[in-house]
């Protein structure tokens, strides 16, 4: 088997030749991708609405189309899952990624559609495969397996042609059959969707393999690493599989896991960074050395940029790469191989380089939580607030909420210091109410939350009335516009409230 990889490498030079094309040239690329994009959805109905087929420029397409998000598609989305055609894309949809919702649903349906399959998502990950290799010419990757551990596996059918699940599943799901070889556990198990009993089915299917690569949310990988270690009896991964050489994560955060995956692992293995949702794969570490993710810009999808400052405004600006600044937080807006047409993602990203262009993801651009890989927006937070204070007859003033992040002693969690102005009789109570009305409105953290797996109940702190005006009054914001955050990704103001609560 060592005699593949030098063979590997070479097929990953020959890929990174055809890579360099559009790396040479971005931006004529870009415009080359809208242009197909613009060709296609001439014969859709949304392009029809807008009259694509008059389109000369990239100006008139943003003049005709405005920035666009799950809700304002939602109507088009629901009649493709009823089965109708030609509706946001010009090929068949047959398959829905589901994540988290919007503000006005538990969640949300990604159209996937052959194209988005093929010459994104697969294109994107054997591009990343090609990266590595050229960097690591000598990487045993391939004469192991890739241990992959998504989201939630299930696969629901709307009708007899029309299916849904977690990206990951619907990507498991129509991946060719070679696949297989390459990739452990197998389907039958990648695809069951009850955590517990998944778990522990991957630990026992996984521990006798050559696993040379991980790819996954940190969160469930690190529950599966802790059961490996238990079944074995050994003290490092790097025991159970001498060869692991590669963990590939995104989705969120990996700078508060590093740590606890060194301790598991026990040798050091390289790490690689992927920017990988359900509406589109965009980016991935093309160096391992060097900040920031390389964009994707011949991979069906076709990229706007707005800046930070736009968000809200009645006709947000939007520019395109050659304008683009290094630092600077800008909102992506995709057109993509999917029939999603001016999408604001909702994520914020800042160039680390212009040659090429990689990015960095830097956050959302309204408060959230995801740690986890939860998703959490304030309306969720606000609307379980509201659902647990009426159920326990409280009232709430305000609340701030951040992650517990995962310790060698347990599990994550999310900390909440809450200032009532009429205190629950049974605080404990109020915690059950409002874990529950959470789930009721969020999959994603209903996912998480099973059977405490990856996330215990809420922490829950009472803290005196006026802590919060009395904090910002420190800070000199009280008043105006100056608000508390009520979610936060990482544990400054949380951490901050409770020391000047001491």
């Amino acid at each position: 088997m060592k005699l593949l990889s030098p063979t590997i490498s070479r097929l990953a030079r020959l890929r990174i030749w055809s890579i360099e094309q559009w790396l040479n040239d971005p931006v004529s690329t870009q415009f080359t991708v809208w242009q197909d994009l613009i060709a296609a959805g001439q014969y859709t109905e949304f392009g029809r609405s807008f009259h694509f087929s008059e389109i000369q420029s990239l100006q008139d397409y943003k003049d005709r189309v405005s920035i666009q998000d799950y809700d304002s598609l939602k109507v088009y989305i629901e009649r493709m899952m009823r089965g109708e055609e030609n509706v946001l894309w010009n090929t068949p949809i047959n398959w829905f990624a589901k994540s988290s919702g919007t503000t006005s649903d538990k969640s949300k349906f990604i159209p996937v559609s052959d194209e988005s399959l093929k010459d994104n998502h697969y294109k994107a990950s054997k591009d990343v495969l090609a990266f590595y290799y050229v960097s690591h010419p000598e990487s045993d990757l391939l004469t192991g397996k890739g241990l992959v551990i998504g989201g939630s596996h299930q696969i629901n059918s709307v009708n007899d042609e029309v299916h849904y699940g977690d990206l990951s599943a619907v990507v498991l799901q129509n991946s060719p059959f070679w696949s297989n070889w390459i990739r452990t556990p197998d389907l039958s198990i990648a695809l069951m969707d009850e955590w517990e009993s998944k778990i522990e089915k991957l630990a026992q299917a996984t521990i006798h393999e050559n696993v040379t690569s991980m790819a996954g949310v940190p969160t469930w990988l690190i529950v599966l690493l802790r059961r490996i270690l238990e079944i074995t009896g050994k003290a490092t991964i790097k025991e159970v599989w001498p060869s692991l050489e590669l963990y590939m994560h995104g989705g969120v955060s990996f700078v508060p896991y590093k740590e606890q995956f060194e301790k598991l692992i026990g040798k050091p293995i390289n790490y690689l960074e992927m920017y990988n949702a359900s509406e589109g794969f965009f980016a991935a570490q093309d160096d391992i050395n060097k900040e920031g993710m390389l964009l994707m810009c011949d991979h069906g999808i076709f990229f706007e940029f707005m800046p930070v400052s736009e968000y809200e405004n009645e006709k947000p600006k939007t520019i395109q790469l050659n304008e683009v600044e290094i630092g600077k937080n800008y909102a992506p807006v995709i057109t993509t191989n999917g029939g999603l047409w001016r999408y604001l993602l909702g994520d914020t990203i800042q160039f680390t380089s212009l040659s090429p262009f990689r990015i960095k993801v830097s956050g959302r651009l309204k408060h959230y939580i995801n740690a986890f890989g939860e998703e959490v927006i304030v309306d969720n937070t606000d609307k379980a607030v509201a659902a647990a204070s009426k159920k326990t007859n409280v009232i709430v003033n305000d609340y701030t909420a951040a992650p517990v992040y995962f310790s060698e002693d347990g599990n994550g969690a999310h900390e909440w210091l809450i200032e009532f102005e009429k205190d629950p009789q049974d605080l404990q109570q109020f915690v059950y109410e409002l874990d529950t009305a959470l789930q009721t409105i969020n999959s994603d953290y209903e996912a998480k939350r099973h059977k405490n797996i990856a996330l215990s109940m809420p922490v829950v702190k009472a803290v005196p009335k006026n802590t919060f005006s009395n904090w910002l009054n420190s800070k000199g914001k009280l008043g105006g516009q100056h608000k508390v955050p009520r979610l936060s990704n990482d544990r400054k103001f949380i951490e901050e409230i409770s020391a000047f609560i001491s």
